[in-house]
């Protein structure tokens, strides 16, 4: 009944009501005080003492957070969890496993700097950062592809460009988390040739990632009871792209340009084409 009361055009929220639209509304000023918090802190001079990553670890919790609300205004909450739990597992065993062998990312080691580790193994927030990767990636494929959400192949290319968005989004994330914020290490392999550091071999190990997550979760996230046109939801476009402008930011400050030159046309196109699928 909840979703006859609500305005047009607007989501119907299974978790509707004014107090969700509240707390959706709290988390979205929050999430953008903490990108705020992350710009300020890339500078030197602002350092803040003894836990310098902290302004990260911020972000990353309330923008799971915030994602994981956004998405509960048009599924049910046991949807939400159980795809964030598949999310989280499944990406997070990726990690753990590609640390000991080297598959599929490549060889690297966890670097103290990530914080501490589940199950002595794996650091706390890459579980989180899967979810809130692949949330907001695909957040942005269906902006993207808004235009032709009737045809049948619809649902397929979701998964297609959520990957492709997703393997994107790492392209711009290695530099910053290894070469800036020391997350993980590289080690040298046979190929020379690498991007900022890290093996080719990475980015279609994170598309590979992203299509097995996807399989198992797109159900989970298909909406059963839709209702009628909605309104395009920017929030995973605006995840998406501050996370861009931080990193393109990172490497510009320490002198990376070509991270900083592919994170600002990576962002310029995703913004185009996004905000003009949004608009049909």
């Amino acid at each position: 009944m909840e979703a006859r009361t609500s305005p047009p055009n607007q989501p119907a929220s299974p978790s509707g009501g004014k107090k969700a639209a509240w707390v959706h509304w709290s988390l979205t000023v929050l999430v953008a005080v903490s990108f705020a918090l992350a710009f300020v802190m890339l500078w030197p001079s602002a350092g803040a003492p003894d836990k310098p990553g902290w302004p990260d670890a911020l972000l990353l919790l309330l923008a799971t957070a915030g994602t994981l609300v956004t998405l509960s205004r048009r599924l049910p909450w046991q949807n939400v969890l159980w795809a964030a739990l598949i999310m989280a597992l499944i990406g997070g065993t990726a990690h753990a496993l590609g640390e000991i062998t080297g598959i599929p990312f490549g060889p690297f080691v966890f670097e103290p700097e990530a914080g501490p580790r589940l199950f002595k193994t794996l650091p706390w927030a890459m579980p989180l950062l899967w979810i809130v990767v692949i949330l907001n990636s695909r957040g942005v494929a269906r902006l993207i592809l808004r235009p032709w959400r009737k045809t049948k192949l619809y649902g397929f290319r979701v998964i297609g460009f959520t990957a492709a968005l997703v393997t994107l989004f790492d392209l711009a994330l290695d530099p910053f988390a290894s070469r800036m914020r020391h997350y993980w290490l590289w080690t040298p392999t046979k190929f020379p040739v690498t991007w900022q550091g890290a093996p080719l071999v990475n980015f279609p190990g994170w598309a590979a990632v992203s299509l097995l997550i996807l399989a198992f979760v797109t159900p989970i996230l298909i909406n059963k009871r839709p209702r009628g046109k909605s309104s395009p939801d920017y929030h995973p476009l605006g995840i998406w792209l501050g996370a861009l402008l931080l990193f393109a930011s990172a490497s510009a400050l320490k002198g990376l340009w070509p991270a900083t030159v592919a994170d600002a046309g990576m962002g310029v196109v995703t913004a185009v084409f996004a905000i003009r699928g949004a608009r049909w």
